[in-house]
């Protein structure tokens, strides 16, 4: 039987419709099916925010989110997602209505167990992070969506968090709430951290102890630690009344002086004194890290930023060597765009403040006050001898002798002075006991076999140089 092309059209349409009723019905995606009996409504059409995170980040992500859905109002179930580095990882991914992902069909995301990582936190602390979670997430009426996803070394990707509602602002204040719990309980406040490159494309945060350091290892002329104090301590202490007076709280101090004068240690000093305050040190590489290290600064207010030989970033910009003036840059801005509330203190070190950039040093808001550590006096070399000479037996008949003859001689001098006679004690008798000669061979040894290059590493300078 010959068919004519109307015909044959019609049916071969017939069997298309005839296969198509009989083949089975197409299975919904996984997570669109539970996120559209989450919501009750089709989810294809909803708004998404997301924010991106550094590696550094991911325990703070997760421990907002961890403390926001146990909220006693609050209820979540978590479903485990696991993704390809090289496919669709997205919450819009995840709603999609096929099951293809990004290579047409292979590595979608699939359900499968919840994904932790265990990450370490200073102080031996481990925090186990969800690295790849859906959150469905009830809160009273509303409902969200959260998705948190670790990211990947490998691939470059950052990790990130998206957030489905059923419209934009109740998303927004979803993570609204979430930064405020955040700087309340991210796993840095408190502590003395700096920033690092763990490689040339992530940063992690490096966590420090100070020695112990009490109010007597500060040896300074007479007033000058309690100047200090007052500009950084006091401010502390009274930083409720003086916000509701109207003064400002950002403030910023210059510690200047030769070279192991004291500078420091004063800074580790009013670290430890101020224990309920963040401490991010900047030195070295971390000087790079301007810009995120005040960053986590303003999040972990209040907070305290030690920035040692700033001389280094910040010399006079009309000096021809200078090499650094994007650091200095970076460094302006961010003390200038400060909110005036905000409880930070700025503590700056140099050894140079006579190239110090002028717009830093001079201009108010920036540095408040400027303070000279200056080479002890008599009076301090005494009590200097005095902190450093302990747990030491002595047997020194003319101790004064030895004060006089370090004069223009630095804190750190001094202690190393103490040191090396310990050692020549040590080598000549069975009993170590510090006698007149064992100071004189060290004194000898410093300023005459170490020459001008160790004096002023330890910050000798003789009497009329």
């Amino acid at each position: 039987m010959t068919l004519n092309p109307g015909e044959f059209g019609a049916s071969f349409k017939g069997f298309l419709d005839q296969m198509a009723s009989e083949a089975p019905a197409k299975e919904e995606p996984i997570f669109l099916r539970h996120i559209r009996e989450h919501f009750e409504e089709d989810p294809s059409t909803l708004p998404i925010i997301t924010e991106t995170f550094d590696e550094h980040e991911h325990p703070d992500f997760h421990l907002s989110l961890d403390h926001y859905i146990n909220d006693k109002d609050r209820s979540a179930k978590i479903l485990g997602v696991i993704v390809s580095d090289f496919a669709g990882n997205s919450l819009s991914d995840l709603v999609k209505k096929s099951k293809e992902g990004l290579l047409g069909g292979m590595g979608g995301p699939t359900e499968g167990p919840v994904q932790y990582l265990n990450i370490e936190a200073g102080d031996g602390r481990v925090i186990t992070c969800v690295k790849s979670g859906l959150y469905l997430i009830t809160d009273g009426d509303e409902r969200l969506v959260a998705f948190l996803h670790a990211g990947s070394d490998r691939m470059f990707q950052k990790g990130k968090l998206e957030v489905m509602a059923k419209n934009r602002q109740t998303a927004e204040r979803f993570l609204s709430d979430l930064r405020k719990v955040r700087r309340h309980e991210s796993i840095y406040r408190g502590y003395i951290i700096s920033l690092g490159m763990k490689d040339h494309r992530s940063m992690q945060v490096l966590f420090h102890h100070l020695p112990m350091i009490s109010r007597s290892d500060i040896v300074l002329p007479i007033g000058l630690l309690e100047r200090i104090e007052r500009q950084s301590l006091g401010f502390a202490a009274h930083s409720e009344k003086l916000l509701a007076a109207g003064r400002h709280l950002k403030r910023g101090i210059l510690l200047h002086g030769k070279p192991g004068t004291g500078k420091t240690l004063t800074a580790m000093y009013l670290a430890r004194e101020m224990a309920n305050r963040t401490v991010i040190l900047l030195t070295g590489r971390s000087l790079a890290l301007i810009e995120q290290s005040c960053a986590l600064a303003r999040m972990l207010q209040p907070s305290m930023v030690v920035l040692e030989d700033v001389d280094l970033v910040a010399e006079e910009r009309t000096r021809k060597e200078v090499c650094a003036t994007p650091l200095l840059f970076e460094l302006l801005n961010q003390m200038d765009g400060l909110q005036d509330d905000a409880d930070i203190l700025f503590v700056l070190t140099t050894n140079r403040p006579d190239i110090l950039e002028p717009a830093l040093a001079a201009r108010p808001g920036r540095i408040d006050q400027a303070f000279e550590i200056p080479i002890p006096d008599r009076e301090s070399r005494q009590r200097l001898f005095t902190l450093y000479g302990k747990g030491l037996k002595q047997d020194v008949e003319d101790m004064d002798k030895f004060v006089e003859r370090t004069q223009g001689a630095s804190p750190a001098f001094i202690r190393e002075l103490f040191r090396k006679a310990a050692l020549f004690a040590a080598e000549g008798d069975d009993e170590l006991i510090v006698k007149d000669r064992h100071m004189d061979e060290a004194l000898h040894e410093l300023t005459v076999h170490g020459g001008e290059l160790t004096k002023s590493i330890l910050g000798f300078q003789e009497p009329g140089k």
